[in-house]
C-alpha cells in the first residue's frame, strides 16, 4: 500500500540514515543494538483528542512535544472498536477473534487471553529483556485467581494492574494489584499513579545490563472520570463540567506521559528507547449529548462502531537515530502490527507455528519502504457494534458487512475519510473483488478461533456476562 504523505518527502534527505544505522533484525540475545521498548496505550482517546491532531481547547505539551520526535500516523487503527479485543491483539499480533478475546471482557467472565496464545513480554522475556506493565490489564475475568492466566503467566516480570477500570474513579483508586497482592487504597490519580510506578520500576528494578520491555496502559480518558483539580483549572472558560473533566483528564494522562518520558531522559535510557503511543478505540459518548467524552475529528462513528471513528487512533513513535524526527504517515497500521514491529526491532523472530496478522512497520517508520508487506488485510469484527458487524481494509477502499454478510458498505477513505457515499453501485467490479475478499478472510478466521461456547459447555462453565452476541 502507497504511502503518499509528507514521510516521503521528509526522508528523501535522511535515505542514507536508515542504511547507517539498520535496524538490527537479527541481533542476538545480549546484543547491545537491542533497543528499549516503552508501549504506551490511552483508553478511550480519541484521534482527535491531542493537539497534535488538531484539537482546538486540548492542552497536550507534552504528546505534542512527542510528535515531533518521531512519526504520527494519520491511519493508526485499534484492532477493534472496544478495550479488551484490540489489547489482546497488541500482545499476540492475531486478530481479536483468531486469539479468542472477541469482545470486552466482564468481571467474573470467561474469556481471557488463554495460555496458548504467545505473548509480545513472553517472548521478549525469553530474549533477555526485563518486563513490566502498569496499569489497566482487562485481558481476563477472574483476575488475580488462578483460574486464568495473569499478567505474569503473559510474560512479565513485574506488574501492577487493575481487571478493568479504576474504581470507584480515577481518583484514590483502591482496586490495585501488584503481583499478585492487592495493595488497597491509593492516594492520587490513575494515570500518574500507572506513570509513577513504572518509573520506580525503571529506577530501582531494572538490571542496567539488560534491555526492557515496559507496558503503560492508562486508564484515562475512560469513565467514570475524575481529574486533579490543577487540570481542571485550566479550562476556566468552559462551562459544562462533564467536558472541563473530559479535557483536564486527558491533561492528566498526557502529563503522567510526560514525567515517564523525563525519566527515560534523566536515566540515559532515551536514546535506545523505542517508544510507541496510541489508544485501545475511539472515543465514549455519542458527541452530541455528551460533549465531554471525546473527539473523533470528524470521523464517523465512536468506540463500539467499526466506521472509522471508532477505530482510528492516535498513533506516536520515536526511537531516535532510526525514525525519522517530524515524520507523518499515511500508510495504515493496525495495532496487531505491534507485536511484530517490535519484535523485529528487539531481533527477535516471531511465531511460525501459527497465523500473525501483524506486520512488520519499521521500515515504513524509518524510511527504507514506501509501502508495508501484508500477508494479512486490515481486518475487524464485533459483533456488539451498534451497526455493521464486519470490516476489512485493502489500500484505500474499506467494506463493511452486517453479522450474516448479506448487507454491505463500501467507502474510499482517501476521498472520503467521513465514509459518506457509499460506492457498492458506483465500483461495481471492486465491489465484489472485495466482498468476495471479506467472505473469505472472515471464514478462516472464524475457522481459526476458539469455540468459547463449546469449550464452557465443556468445563462447566457459563457463558460470559461480556453483553455480546455469539461470534
Amino acid at each position: 500500500m502507497e504511502a503518499r504523505s509528507p514521510l516521503r518527502a521528509a526522508l528523501l534527505g535522511l535515505a542514507c540514515l536508515a542504511y547507517a544505522f539498520p535496524i538490527a533484525l537479527d541481533a542476538a540475545p545480549g546484543s547491545a543494538a537491542r533497543p528499549n521498548i516503552v508501549l504506551f496505550l490511552a483508553d478511550d482517546l480519541g484521534y482527535g483528542d491531542l493537539g497534535c491532531y488538531g484539537h482546538p481547547i486540548i492542552r497536550t505539551p507534552n504528546l505534542d512535544a512527542f510528535a515531533k520526535q518521531g512519526v504520527r500516523m494519520t491511519h493508526c487503527y485499534s484492532a477493534s472498536a472496544v478495550c479488551s479485543p484490540s489489547r489482546s491483539a497488541l500482545l499476540t499480533g492475531r486478530t481479536p477473534h483468531r486469539n479468542g478475546v472477541f469482545t470486552w471482557i466482564a468481571q467474573g467472565g470467561e474469556v481471557h487471553l488463554r495460555r496458548s496464545e504467545i505473548a509480545l513480554p513472553t517472548l521478549l522475556r525469553g530474549a533477555g529483556y526485563q518486563t513490566g506493565h502498569s496499569g489497566k490489564w482487562h485481558l481476563n475475568g477472574w483476575f488475580n485467581d488462578p483460574r486464568q492466566p495473569q499478567p505474569g503467566d503473559h510474560g512479565y516480570d513485574w506488574w501492577l494492574a487493575t481487571q478493568n477500570n479504576a474504581a470507584p474513579s480515577h481518583q484514590n483508586p483502591r482496586n490495585f494489584v501488584r503481583n499478585g497482592q492487592p495493595v488497597g487504597p491509593l492516594a492520587g490519580y490513575s494515570a500518574p499513579l500507572v506513570a509513577e510506578e513504572a518509573v520506580r520500576w525503571l529506577r530501582e528494578r531494572r538490571a542496567a545490563a539488560a534491555p526492557f520491555f515496559l507496558a503503560v496502559w492508562t486508564h484515562e480518558p475512560h469513565y467514570p472520570i475524575k481529574s486533579d483539580p490543577k487540570f481542571k483549572a485550566l479550562y476556566p472558560d468552559l462551562a459544562d463540567d462533564v467536558q472541563r473533566e473530559h479535557h483536564a483528564n486527558i491533561t492528566q494522562l498526557d502529563d503522567a506521559f510526560g514525567s515517564l518520558m523525563k525519566a527515560l531522559d534523566e536515566l540515559k535510557l532515551a536514546p535506545n528507547t523505542l517508544v510507541f503511543f496510541t489508544s485501545d478505540n475511539g472515543p465514549e459518548g455519542d458527541g452530541i449529548r455528551s460533549p465531554g467524552r471525546g473527539s473523533t475529528g470528524g470521523l464517523r462513528g465512536r468506540k463500539r462502531d467499526l466506521h472509522e471513528g471508532g477505530i482510528r487512533v492516535p498513533g506516536l513513535a520515536r526511537w531516535p537515530g532510526r525514525i525519522p524526527t517530524g515524520a507523518t504517515s499515511d500508510v495504515p497500521v493496525i495495532g496487531s502490527d505491534l507485536f511484530v514491529t517490535l519484535l523485529a526491532a528487539a531481533g527477535v523472530e516471531a511465531p511460525k507455528d501459527r497465523v500473525l496478522d501483524g506486520a512488520n512497520v519499521l521500515p515504513v517508520w524509518t524510511g527504507a519502504a514506501e509501502r508495508v508487506v501484508r500477508v494479512q488485510p486490515l481486518y475487524w469484527r464485533l459483533h456488539m457494534a451498534p451497526n455493521a458487524k464486519i470490516a476489512l481494509r485493502v489500500d484505500d477502499y474499506k467494506i463493511l458487512s452486517n453479522a450474516e454478510l448479506t448487507q454491505f458498505e463500501l467507502y474510499d477513505l482517501r476521498n472520503d475519510p467521513q465514509e459518506s457515499t457509499d460506492l457498492q453501485l458506483a465500483e461495481p467490479e471492486r465491489f465484489a473483488a472485495l466482498r468476495d475478499q471479506l467472505v473469505r478472510h472472515n471464514a478462516a478466521v472464524e475457522a481459526d478461533g476458539p469455540d468459547w461456547w463449546k469449550h464452557m459447555s465443556a468445563s462447566g462453565g457459563q457463558a460470559p456476562r461480556t453483553g455480546a452476541a455469539r461470534p
